[in-house]
């Protein structure tokens, strides 16, 4: 039997399990009935709470291998419901093992005094009325802020004012929306904030490698949590906010806010299983659609008509939907149509918006957006429409639509290491940050439409994936065909791997997939894989270097040459 503590952590906002702030414990649970398991936390937390004098709630989530169990709290008492959580947990363990139990009621004292070092009844009072008031207000550790933008007032959170003395009036919101995914969620808020900054907006965005204001990037790193949201939210410059939010921000904390105008989901497929109990593709478009749970009441939520696992998954959401897709007799296309709702669809090389009461507008023509290479790029297509559906349910105009769409190009400056792409002594480069099977597969795809004396193709991995997810990114780059495989080592995404590890799980499988042992070539690091693909290029070669590191020092090393916008 097993019986493991996986991971306590604070939920701040809506999140997979429900809407409440609170904490969340991950556990592993094996050789037992599961919710015979489940029904004891239960009922220790039912305990706990009655002697703690708590009136709490707690729910629970079964998954392969475990279960993830949660216990409401206000906001400012979470610290202390992770530790009564993780206590009922030691109590069902220990009456699991028949071991003696702790010292529960010794604890719950050590709680109590705990629990008057955390609370911080302002906060609460403000926070309540800031909902009745609708103005949004926004807590960390830290500070504590009402308003968003221009608008935004920052408190430290143990010196926070008077309600009393506060001019409601003054904070206002600024239109923001969530972009989710599994990929594209990078290059749409970047898109986004383009079109924004065309309609004079001061855009912000948050994303998975920069925060950044207007023209100006405040930091690089993950921002794609809550901390970077409330970060771009509080900046007096931001007009508008497109939020990038990643399934482990999700996952880890919940939503950054409370309410959007508007979100993208861009498409679903597989990554990062076996993380956080999501364990198939199924449970990953759940967490991607907890989006949702962050729209106003008029909010629309826009994603993928041409995704199975998006087209699954909206069937359980309540809200209006605006579906994009590359063919305009999409069933869910021709549905919204037939029923008045938005659409964004391609036609005859045209990116055609459709809004809810019928009115036809052709945006662009895909020729003319740069990022889909002509429209060989099929993914940066599909972007385009997520994009412009997002664009249109914030009311910005047609005419700063299509301006971004058109300025915004395959290069290192407007969408670093996403198809960025160069031209060398006749030979096309190809850079992108793609690091699972779906999105390998559609830069392959992307290649495949661009004609080649030679194809040359690096690759990596990282140490956190599955080998069989492993083998599946292979394969994907095995469908290309090429003249030669480039397999790098990425040192510092080993994450407990053998040194060479990834790389030998991937040489086999290139060689499982039919590909010559001749055409594989080892590298130590992705810099001097793509040192050897410069050396060897060719006129009329087509090289593509999937970049999980160094994507800067690679960047440089074709950075004096032309670039192919």
């Amino acid at each position: 039997m097993r019986l493991e503590l996986d991971e306590v952590r604070r939920l701040t906002g809506p999140n997979l399990l429900w809407d409440e702030p609170g904490a969340i414990l991950d556990v592993f649970i094996s050789g037992t009935d599961k919710l015979a398991v489940i029904q004891t936390w239960q009922q220790w937390m039912d305990k706990l709470l009655l002697a703690f004098g708590w009136q709490q709630t707690h729910t629970y989530r079964l998954y392969s291998g475990g279960a993830s169990m949660a216990l409401s709290a206000p906001m400012d008492a979470l610290y202390v419901a992770c530790d009564l959580a993780e206590l009922a947990w030691d109590c069902c363990v220990a009456e699991f093992d028949q071991q003696p139990l702790p010292d529960w009621r010794n604890r719950l004292d050590e709680l109590r005094i705990e629990l008057n070092d955390e609370l911080n009844p302002r906060l609460i009072t403000l926070l309540g009325l800031a909902k009745q008031k609708g103005v949004s207000a926004i807590s960390d550790d830290d500070e504590f802020s009402l308003g968003m933008g221009a608008s935004a007032e920052i408190w430290p959170i143990r010196a926070l004012p008077d309600p009393q003395q506060l001019d409601w009036s003054r904070y206002s919101d600024i239109p923001r929306a969530f972009i989710t995914g599994t990929n594209g969620k990078s290059t749409s808020v970047r898109l986004a904030s383009e079109i924004a900054k065309a309609a004079n907006f001061c855009a912000g965005v948050t994303s998975t490698d920069f925060i950044k204001v207007g023209d100006e990037i405040i930091d690089e790193g993950d921002y794609s949590g809550p901390g970077g949201a409330r970060m771009l939210l509080r900046d007096s410059r931001t007009e508008m906010a497109f939020l990038e939010v990643a399934r482990g921000g999700i996952l880890r904390r919940g939503l950054p806010i409370e309410k959007v105008d508007a979100a993208l989901i861009t498409n679903v497929a597989s990554d990062h299983l076996g993380q956080y109990g999501i364990n198939t593709v199924a449970e990953l478009a759940q967490v991607k659609f907890v989006v949702t749970k962050g729209l106003a009441d008029t909010g629309v939520l826009v994603t993928n008509a041409d995704n199975p696992w998006t087209v699954e998954q909206a069937k359980y959401v309540n809200c209006e939907i605006c579906w994009f897709s590359e063919s305009a007799s999409n069933p869910l296309i021709m549905k919204n149509l037939s029923e008045g709702k938005p659409v964004v669809y391609a036609d005859n090389g045209k990116v055609i918006y459709v809004d809810n009461i019928g009115q036809k507008t052709t945006a662009t023509a895909i020729k003319d957006i740069p990022m889909t290479i002509a429209g060989a790029a099929h993914h940066n297509v599909q972007n385009a429409l997520g994009v412009v559906g997002l664009c249109m349910a914030l009311k910005l105009p047609l005419t700063a639509i299509r301006s971004g769409l058109h300025s915004f190009g395959s290069d290192a400056q407007d969408n670093p290491g996403r198809g960025n792409l160069y031209h060398y002594h006749g030979a096309t480069v190809m850079v992108d940050f793609a690091h699972n099977a779906h999105s390998v597969a559609a830069m392959i795809n992307t290649a495949k439409q661009m004609p080649a004396k030679r194809y040359i193709v690096m690759f990596s991995n990282a140490g956190d994936r599955s080998d069989s997810e492993i083998r599946n990114l292979t394969q994907a780059v095995a469908d290309l065909n090429a003249d030669m495989y480039l397999v790098a080592e990425i040192e510092k995404y080993l994450r407990g791997r053998k040194p060479f590890e990834l790389v030998e799980i991937a040489t086999q499988a290139l060689i499982a997939a039919g590909i010559e042992s001749e055409k594989i070539v080892t590298q130590d690091s992705p810099v001097k894989g793509a040192k050897l693909a410069k050396q060897i290029a060719k006129d009329g070669d087509v090289i593509l270097l999937f970049t999980l590191d160094q994507r800067d020092k690679v960047h440089q090393l074709f950075s004096d040459t032309d670039s192919l916008e």
